[in-house]
């Protein structure tokens, strides 16, 4: 268990930060910005918990958040540490289950979805595009075959997870090519 007594400790004013086995990187470091990104990512999806209220979609996205933070940890430790906690397989097929659990109630798309609708659904989907970035930086950062996996199957969970919630309410809000000419 973690137990932080003192928040600041001063050790990150030269511009770096600590990893999970004693050594400092620079801030700037890629890998700094895929746990940063991951990082957005967790309380993007809070903030949508926060619009959606309590429910099955709720219990989803805490089960996720407290999975980014597994994904922070692996990301954060760096490759041959014994008892390493890290993201495995089976939290990847759980995203995967989620997928087509919702999906199966969701019609096909006819057209490209725009980040709108409910608002609910348009904090999933801010989710869902802070989720992309913090896979960008994982891979830029050269991060496990694991991690990357897991946020590239939650931003899809996202994207059905949102088109869920409009469904719910008004829709889907399609991209109409051309319609502004």
């Amino acid at each position: 268990m973690v137990k932080l007594n003192k928040i600041y400790t001063r050790t990150g004013d030269d511009g770096t930060t600590g990893l999970a086995d004693g050594a400092r990187i620079s801030k700037a470091d890629p890998l700094m910005a895929a746990i940063g990104d991951v990082d957005e990512a967790n309380s993007a999806i809070g903030v949508a918990r926060g619009a959606l209220g309590a429910g099955p979609m709720d219990d989803m996205l805490a089960r996720i958040q407290n999975d980014l933070f597994d994904l922070g940890a692996d990301l954060a430790t760096p490759v041959g540490i014994e008892g390493a906690l890290r993201i495995v397989p089976a939290q990847i097929r759980w995203l995967e289950d989620q997928i087509d659990r919702l999906n199966a109630a969701l019609d096909p798309l006819t057209s490209f979805v725009l980040p709108a609708g409910e608002p609910g659904a348009a904090a999933v989907h801010l989710a869902r595009a802070i989720t992309r970035r913090a896979e960008r930086a994982a891979v830029s950062a050269q991060a496990g075959d694991q991690p990357r996996a897991y946020l590239n199957r939650l931003s899809d969970l996202l994207f059905v997870a949102a088109r869920a919630v409009n469904r719910i309410g008004g829709g889907d809000v399609l991209w109409v090519p051309g319609a502004s000419r």
